[in-house]
C-alpha cells in the first residue's frame, strides 16, 4: 500500500484528476493519500473531493489531510508537488511591470522576467520541502508539476539529495497534435523528443517505421497546423524540427515573435495555442478566481460528474511502473549527466526516461543538432543565473538572468532592464525574503 503525499492538493482540478488516474491501476487501488495545502478552505474542498472519488469509484483507498506537510511526510513513498506561491496579485507584477518597458509576455511562468521572478518566489519553498523529505522520507520519489519546471527542478537537485523528476504534458500534447496533422493514429506512432522543458525538439516521429516529417513540414507550411500553431510552424519551417509547448507560450522563449506589434499580429493571433495575447495568464487566473468557489462546489458536491477514464498525464503511469516493475517510457525533466552532450552539464534537460522498480532511468541522447542546442542554451543561461539568484539572494544574478533573456534583450537596453528588475524586486519584496530589504 504506497503512501502518496500531494503538496498543493487545493489545486482541485489537477489533484482530483491525478488521484483518479492513480486509483485506476490495480496495484495502486489501496493507496493511502496525504493531502496537503496551506489554505484551509481549499483543503476542505480537497477532502470532500477525495471522499467523493473513493466513494463513487468504490476504491479501497484511504486518505488524510494536513496543513503542515511535516506531519504526513514520514515514510512517504511518493510526493507530488503542484503548488502556486502567491496568486494573481503577484503574477500581475510579473506581467505588468515588464510591459512598462515593452516586454510583452503571454504566460510568463517559464522564462523571461515572469519566469525568473516566479523561480525566485518558489524555489526556496521547494528546497525546504526537499530538506524535509531528506529527513522524513529520504527514499521517496518526488514528482514535480510546478513551473518554472526547469529552474525549480534545477534548484531542488542542486540543493538536496531527493530523488526527483519533473513532469509536463507538452511532449504528449505536441506529439498527439503532430499525429493528427499527419493523419495517422497516435497509438501507432513512436517518437524521440529531447531538449529542455517547453523547448524540447521532436527529433524523430514515425508511423509504423515511416518518417512523418514530410507530412509535418507540409502541415507547417499551409495546413491547419499552421493556423493553430503559427509560432511553432514558423520555427519548424526555418529550423527543420517541431518544438514542444504551444505557440503563445513558445513566443516568449525566443527573440523573434513578441518585439513588434506587426509580428505579434501575424504569429500570435487569438485562437492560437495559449492565445498569444499579452497577459493571457491574468485572464486565465482571473476567470478561475471569479468562479472558483462555484466550480469547487460542483466538483465536491457531486453536480459535476467524475470521469474515471485515465488521462495521458504521466504521474500515475510512473507510480504503477515503480510498484509493479512493468517499465513505462516517458519524457522527464532530470539533471544533465552527459545525457545531451552539447548542453551544459548539470542543467535540467527533458529526455526520454524509463520508470520501473529501480526508479527513474534517463536515456542518453548525445548531441542535439547544433542550431537546436544553440536555441536551448539561450534559455539555459537564464535558468542557471535564476537558480543562483533564488538560492543565494544575489540581486546582481537576478539582473543578469533577465538581461540574458532572449525576449527581454530583444526589446530593452541594459539600463532599462536594470530599472525593471529593481522595480520588480521592490514590488514583490514580501514574497522574496532571501533578498532582505529589496
Amino acid at each position: 500500500m504506497p503512501k502518496i503525499v500531494f503538496i498543493g492538493a487545493g489545486s482541485l482540478v489537477f489533484s482530483r484528476r491525478l488521484m483518479m488516474d492513480i486509483l485506476s491501476f490495480p496495484a495502486l487501488r489501496e493507496s493511502h493519500f496525504a493531502l496537503v495545502d496551506v489554505d484551509e478552505t481549499k483543503l476542505g474542498y480537497a477532502k470532500r473531493v477525495a471522499e467523493r472519488v473513493i466513494r463513487e469509484g468504490k476504491f479501497p483507498a484511504t486518505f488524510e489531510v494536513a496543513t503542515d506537510r511535516r506531519t504526513v511526510l514520514q515514510d512517504a513513498d511518493y510526493v507530488v508537488c503542484m503548488i502556486l506561491h502567491g496568486g494573481i496579485d503577484v503574477i500581475s507584477h510579473d506581467i505588468d511591470i515588464p510591459m512598462k518597458y515593452g516586454v510583452s509576455q503571454c504566460i510568463g511562468d517559464t522564462l523571461g522576467p515572469g519566469g525568473v521572478f516566479r523561480t525566485l518566489r518558489t524555489a526556496p519553498i521547494l528546497v525546504d520541502l526537499c530538506h524535509d523529505m531528506d529527513e522524513l522520507c529520504p527514499d521517496a520519489l518526488l514528482l514535480n508539476y510546478t513551473n518554472p519546471m526547469a529552474m525549480l527542478c534545477w534548484s531542488m537537485y542542486a540543493a538536496s539529495d531527493v530523488r526527483l523528476v519533473g513532469l509536463c504534458h507538452s511532449v504528449q500534447g505536441t506529439t498527439m497534435k503532430l499525429a493528427e496533422a499527419a493523419g495517422v493514429p497516435y497509438d501507432e506512432c513512436d517518437y524521440v523528443v529531447a531538449g529542455i522543458n517547453h523547448q524540447a525538439w521532436v527529433l524523430q516521429m514515425r508511423h509504423k517505421g515511416l518518417d512523418l516529417y514530410p507530412q509535418i513540414l507540409q502541415a507547417c507550411a499551409d495546413g491547419e497546423l499552421r493556423q493553430k500553431e503559427p509560432v511553432r510552424s514558423e520555427m519548424c519551417r526555418h529550423f527543420g524540427y517541431f518544438v514542444t509547448e504551444g505557440s503563445g507560450h513558445n513566443s516568449e522563449y525566443v527573440p523573434w515573435f513578441r518585439k513588434r506589434q506587426d509580428i505579434l499580429d501575424e504569429f500570435c493571433p487569438k485562437g492560437c495555442t495559449w492565445n498569444g495575447d499579452h497577459g493571457f495568464i491574468k485572464v486565465l487566473y482571473g476567470d478561475n478566481r471569479t468562479d472558483w468557489k462555484t466550480r469547487m462546489e460542483k466538483i465536491a458536491g457531486g453536480a459535476e460528474p467524475l470521469d474515471f477514464k485515465r488521462s495521458p498525464e504521466y504521474g500515475s503511469y510512473i507510480l504503477n511502473a515503480c510498484e509493479t516493475n512493468v517499465p513505462f517510457r516517458f519524457n522527464g525533466n532530470v539533471p544533465n549527466t552527459g545525457l545531451i552532450t552539447n548542453l551544459p552539464e548539470g542543467c535540467c534537460v527533458e529526455v526520454p526516461c524509463l520508470a520501473d522498480k529501480a526508479g527513474i532511468t534517463p536515456c542518453f541522447i548525445g548531441d542535439l543538432p547544433p542550431h537546436l542546442a544553440g536555441i536551448n542554451r539561450t534559455n539555459v543561461s537564464v535558468q542557471e543565473l535564476a537558480v543562483e539568484a533564488a538560492l543565494t539572494g544575489d540581486r546582481e544574478a537576478v539582473f543578469q538572468a533577465v538581461a540574458l533573456d532572449p525576449l527581454t534583450s530583444a526589446v530593452c537596453s541594459l539600463k532599462e532592464i536594470r530599472a525593471m528588475v529593481d522595480e520588480m524586486l521592490e514590488a514583490e519584496a514580501q514574497w522574496l525574503p532571501q533578498f532582505g530589504d529589496a
